[in-house]
């Protein structure tokens, strides 16, 4: 797609990406926050799978899975947020700027 600023005409456009950028760390914090809160089921299974091990085995298997939730819960909250972050850049926010005359703008795709 060929950009240029609507109010000097310079084609010297940077994007912004505000949405995405506030909309993947609200969700990658709140992914976490909940699959951590949710980590009893992680843990449970990871212990299962560490008793194979021993005792010893148990608790680590069900620290990593408490860890193992939470990480994918924050990737799954990133991804969700990302993308939500997009829309809103692509749809409400002026997502680019002009690097001339610091005009921001966004691209009607109509």
């Amino acid at each position: 797609m060929f950009l240029q600023c609507p109010s000097c005409r310079s084609t010297r456009i940077a994007a912004n990406h505000t949405g995405r950028k506030v909309c993947t760390s609200v969700g990658t914090v709140a992914g976490a926050a909940s699959a951590l809160s949710a980590a009893s089921s992680g843990a449970r299974l990871g212990a299962v799978v560490g008793s194979f091990a021993g005792p010893g085995g148990a608790a680590a298997g069900g620290v990593a899975g408490a860890i193992l939730s939470g990480v994918v819960g924050a990737i799954a909250g990133g991804t969700a947020g990302a993308a939500l972050g997009d829309f809103l850049d692509e749809n409400v926010l002026d997502s680019f700027e002009c690097m001339e005359c610091a005009h921001t703008f966004s691209v009607d795709t109509d």
